[in-house]
C-alpha cells in the first residue's frame, strides 16, 4: 500500500501565486482585442440591422403593391423604421416615427384605413450613427432617394448609407434596380 506524505499534497502558495499571475498577465494583453471584437461585432450587427430593414421594405413594397419608405434615424438617431406613403403630409411628419401615433401592428385590419404597412421601430446598437437618408422602395422593387421629401433617382450612382460606431463605419449601397449590398 503506497501512502503520501503530509508535505506532497497540494500546491504552495508559491505556485498558486504563480498560475494567478500568469492567468492575471494572459487577460490583460487579451483585453483590448477582445474590446475591438465587441465594437466590431456591434457594428456588424447594426450593419446588418439596416441592410434587413432595406430588404424587408422593398419586399414589403412587392408584395402589397405599395409604396414603402425607409426613414434612418427616425424618431431619433439610432432608430430605424418603415413607413407606407400615403401621398399626403404625414410621409413627411416628424411624428410619423412615433409608434403612439402610427402604431405598430395597425390598429384594425381593413385594408381601406391606411397605414397598414409601417412597420416597428428598430434600435440599432449602442454607440452605432447611420448616416440620415429616406429611401423609397416603388412596387416594382426599384429604388429612389427622397430629399426633402421629394422621390430623386438614383440611376446614376448608388445611394450609400454608412453606419459608424467607435471611429469603424460599414457602407450599404442601394441602386436604383433595388438591389442592396453590404460593402
Amino acid at each position: 500500500m503506497f501512502f503520501r506524505s503530509r508535505n506532497d499534497r497540494g500546491f504552495t502558495v508559491a505556485e498558486m501565486l504563480l498560475v494567478v499571475a500568469a492567468i492575471s498577465t494572459i487577460a490583460v494583453m487579451a483585453l483590448p482585442v477582445m474590446k475591438d471584437m465587441t465594437a466590431s461585432i456591434k457594428l456588424n450587427q447594426a450593419t446588418r440591422l439596416v441592410e434587413r430593414e432595406m430588404q424587408d421594405a422593398r419586399l414589403a413594397a412587392v408584395k402589397s403593391n405599395r409604396v414603402i419608405r425607409v426613414r434612418l434615424n427616425c424618431p431619433a438617431n439610432g432608430y430605424i423604421r418603415s413607413v407606407e406613403v400615403l401621398g399626403t403630409a404625414a410621409d413627411n411628419a416628424t411624428n410619423r416615427c412615433v409608434t403612439t401615433t402610427y402604431p405598430f401592428p395597425p390598429p384594425d385590419t381593413d385594408i381601406m384605413t391606411r397605414p397598414n404597412f409601417d412597420g416597428p421601430v428598430r434600435t440599432l446598437p449602442a454607440g452605432a450613427v447611420v448616416s440620415s437618408k429616406v429611401l423609397q422602395f416603388s412596387p416594382d422593387g426599384t429604388a429612389m432617394e427622397v430629399v426633402a421629401g421629394v422621390p430623386t433617382s438614383i440611376a446614376g450612382t448608388p445611394v450609400s448609407v454608412t453606419i459608424t460606431r467607435e471611429s469603424k463605419s460599414r457602407t450599404v449601397t442601394v441602386n436604383n434596380a433595388g438591389k442592396i449590398q453590404l460593402q
